[in-house]
Parts: C-alpha cells; sequence; structure tokens
C-alpha cells in the first residue's frame, strides 16, 4: 500500500541502527502507522530530522511492506506547539497516552480531530487540566469505550450533588454517603461529570477527582504497565514536596 500526501501528526521517534528513525504518526484514514525513516543524519536532511518531532504536523509518503512503513518523504505543514514546562509534559502525556491506547491501522477520524483540537489548545496556552480531560473523554469515546456521561451505569441522570466512581465496563456507578473517605476521594462530583458531557469547564475544585476517575479508567485500558508521564508526574509532585535545606517546603 502507498500512502501519498498523507495527513499526519508525530506521536513518536526513535533512533534506529545508525542513521534512521522509527516513528509513529497518528492519521485520520488509517489510524496510528509506524514508520521508518531511514539516513535522517546529516545536515542535509535536517528539514526532515525538523518535520519528525512529537506533535509536529506533517504530510508524508510511504509504502507499506509490512508492519512497518518505508517513509519517502515529510514535510511539516505548520510550526508545532512550543512548550515548556507543565505545558510541555502535557504535550508528552497526550503523545504516549495515544500511542498506547490507538491501534495500529484503525481509522479514526474522531480521534484524529480530537488530538488536533487538545494540541491546539495546549499551543494556545489553555488551562492544562481541562484540556487532557477534554481529551480523555474524546479518546474513550473515539475508541468505543466512552460513557454516557450524563447517565449513570443504569440509565439514571447523573445528581450534580452526588459523588461517582467510574466502572471501566459499567460506567459512573453513584456513591452512598456512607461510602469511606478514600471512595470519596477517587470519586469525581456529579457535576463535574455533568459538566463534562457539556463539554463546559468544572469548577476548579471538581477537576482532581475527575483526573483521578477518569485515571482508574485510563489504566484499566492501558493493562499492568502504566504510562511514563504519570511516573514523571509523581517524581514532579514528590519534589515539589520536598523539604529543602532550610525545612521549608518547595
Amino acid at each position: 500500500m502507498r500512502y501519498s500526501a498523507e495527513p499526519a501528526f508525530v506521536l513518536h521517534a526513535r533512533p534506529w541502527r545508525e542513521t534512521s528513525l522509527l516513528v509513529e504518526v497518528l492519521t485520520a484514514e488509517h489510524g496510528r502507522l509506524g514508520l521508518v525513516a531511514r539516513g535522517v543524519q546529516g545536515p542535509k536532511r535536517h528539514a526532515l530530522r525538523a518535520a519528525l518531532q512529537p506533535l509536529q504536523a506533517i504530510r508524508f509518503d510511504a509504502v507499506q511492506t509490512g508492519e512497518l512503513a518505508r517513509l519517502i518523504q515529510a514535510e511539516a505543514t505548520d510550526a508545532a506547539p512550543r512548550l515548556a514546562g507543565e505545558a510541555m509534559l502535557a504535550g508528552f502525556y497526550l503523545n504516549e497516552l495515544t500511542l498506547r491506547l490507538a491501534p495500529r491501522h484503525d481509522p479514526s477520524p474522531e480521534l484524529y480531530a480530537a488530538y488536533a483540537r487538545a494540541r491546539a489548545r495546549l499551543g494556545a496556552g489553555e488551562p492544562l487540566g481541562w484540556t487532557l480531560r477534554r481529551y480523555e473523554r474524546d479518546l474513550l469515546d473515539a475508541l468505543g469505550v466512552g460513557f454516557d456521561w450524563a447517565h449513570d451505569g443504569d440509565g439514571e441522570p447523573i445528581d450534580p450533588a452526588a459523588r461517582y466512581r467510574l466502572d471501566p465496563e459499567h460506567g459512573p456507578r453513584r456513591l452512598l454517603s456512607d461510602r469511606g473517605h478514600d471512595d470519596r476521594r477517587g470519586a469525581a462530583t456529579g457535576r463535574a461529570l455533568l459538566a463534562l458531557a457539556e463539554d463546559r469547564a468544572p469548577a476548579a475544585e471538581d477537576l482532581p477527582g475527575l483526573r483521578r476517575s477518569l485515571r482508574v479508567v485510563l489504566a484499566h485500558h492501558l493493562g499492568p504497565r502504566g504510562l511514563k508521564s504519570w511516573e514523571m508526574l509523581g517524581e514532579l509532585k514528590r519534589y515539589a514536596a520536598a523539604p529543602d535545606d532550610a525545612g521549608e517546603t518547595r
């Protein structure tokens, strides 16, 4: 199979042998694809190497001969978002999550569009937490494992005053008022789920519960191996909380 002027987003690139790269891209018409970019080292190939950086939008030509396609040429179609600090970590998370959950050779225009929106929001400096929660929702929906966010798993309307645990197989389950503190801490408020359903930013105090609840669902689909970006975020939080030499908290 031949790909000609195929639009894509670069998810990941790593060195392969001495002069080549293995590149993972997301396309609308063919899903996630693996490409072999041969001979990308050297000054004359700088433009190609630059086009194959994560988060870059490209147009490429390639020939599929097996599991991986041989890249013939690629060019950037815009300027990738210039991210730093937490935004750069969010971009890494966006790519890693997509790489792990999007199957190869499975067309998903909905996922491609959702990725494009999330990438644009990162580049525009929109709030990171809400940007990522929206993408997690859209990714689950595009993969066919999302929920009706306005109703619980039994079809009852979400109560904005209640709390819900997200069951990966069943959907939102309402927590009883006498459940323990740990159960409630890992739950989302009903008003946060309704905001997610309406694509409306939740109150700031509702975002942590929504993040923890969605992580349970994502971890279920990822399997026993988590994400490196989760580990990096955990390390960052531990560093931020560590006391300095004066005994104060950073």
